[in-house]
């Protein structure tokens, strides 16, 4: 018999636990990285290719603020500035669900090319969404959801503004970080809230990576002291800022997966503790025999750190198959885009199975090595 067939016949001497002990593992280290994962979608939202030269303008009071559209021609105005397009949230209901399962935006249709280039959307298609003031573009994932076909008409009803609003869709886009938008003409949005002369905030296309800083900083002041302030800022920062509207999520999920690491930690000594103790006698023959302290406690380390991978290639795994392959829009009620398990955090998560099996092992090793073998041949008299 050669010593890793020894320590994993040791190990598999009871089965059910080492099953158990295995799943539990696995189980910890799933939840810590879907944790990691969700914590990095949050906190990392992902970018589109076009995000480097785009800025939003929004109302420095707060995002709910409309700003007036006259603030427009003084933007177009400002040196580095490409293109502007009002980007106004409408916050609809379809098919009389609970709650928008997708969000809605009133465009400048003609501007979509310009400054949302990343999105694909077929010419004629594109051209009909130009040429109809009340048609609209779906994104792909929310046309498979709902089977929206070019033609279909849907019904709007917002909470936020008065009259609801009916889009014949002329356009499926695909190819954006969030395909999940329906995107329609500002035009007609004032015509149905009664042309208020507002919109929510301002996409700004701008020309070159250089001008970004000058353009931020110029729209800023432009702005600045007057009935409408605005504070601009790249796409990136305005992402992360409705990060901050959760509160410390960050501090939040550290705290739960300490917890979990915390719990892993107990069910792999406990595991350890349990399969030592009944061994006892054996490791005191062994001792009598002639292996050294050390030996013996290589032995129950590799029993340890053998279990906490095992549980951590199941665990990893699964977590990366899952999210991987599923559907993560229908999974997350179109909360998520993607849920994406990086090299990263595979790698920290084995990094804590390997370092909670090395820790595992350690009491029991400690107490083998203190027990003489008169001592170990009588424990389990």
């Amino acid at each position: 018999m050669t010593i890793g067939s020894f320590v994993l016949k040791n190990a598999l001497r009871n089965k059910r636990r080492f099953t158990l002990s295995v799943l539990s593992v696995a189980m910890s280290l799933f939840l810590l990285v879907t944790l990691l994962v969700t914590l990095r979608e949050l906190t990392n939202p992902p970018e589109d290719l076009g995000a480097a030269l785009r800025v939003v303008v929004r109302s420095r009071i707060s995002i709910a603020n409309l700003l007036p559209a006259r603030q427009r021609t003084v933007i177009e105005h400002i040196a580095g500035v490409e293109a502007v397009s009002p980007f106004t949230w409408f916050g609809g209901q379809f098919k009389n669900e609970d709650s928008m399962t997708f969000a809605q935006f009133a465009i400048e249709p003609s501007l979509m090319q310009t400054i949302f280039g990343e999105a694909k959307l077929p010419a004629d298609q594109l051209a009909a969404f130009i040429a109809d003031r009340r048609s609209c573009i779906v994104g792909k994932i929310t046309a498979d959801k709902y089977g929206l076909k070019i033609g279909q008409l849907m019904s709007l009803e917002s909470s936020f503004y008065p009259n609801p609003i009916e889009l014949k869709v002329a356009g499926i886009y695909a190819g954006s970080m969030d395909d999940r938008n329906v995107l329609f003409h500002h035009k007609y949005l004032d015509e149905a809230s009664g042309d208020l002369g507002q919109v929510g905030t301002w996409w700004v296309k701008v020309r070159t990576a250089e001008d970004m800083p000058q353009v931020i900083s110029a729209i800023n002041q432009t702005f600045a002291n007057t009935s409408a302030e605005v504070r601009a800022e790249t796409e990136r920062a305005f992402q992360l800022s409705f990060v901050s509207m959760f509160g410390n999520v960050k501090f939040l999920v550290s705290v739960i997966c300490s917890v979990v690491v915390f719990a892993l930690l107990l069910v792999t000594a406990s595991t350890m503790s349990m399969a030592i103790r009944e061994r006892f006698r054996e490791l005191a023959v062994l001792k009598a025999l002639g292996f050294r302290r050390r030996e013996l406690a290589a032995f129950i380390l590799a029993e340890s750190f053998g279990l906490a991978m095992l549980g951590a290639l199941v665990g990893i795994g699964s977590a990366y198959a899952l999210f991987t392959f599923a559907d993560i829009p229908k999974m997350t009620n179109s909360f998520f885009v993607s849920l994406e398990v990086t090299p990263r955090i595979m790698g920290l998560a084995a990094l804590v199975a390997a370092c909670l099996g090395v820790i595992a092992s350690i009491a029991p090793a400690v107490a083998v090595a203190r027990t003489t073998v008169v001592q170990g041949l009588k424990t389990l008299d």
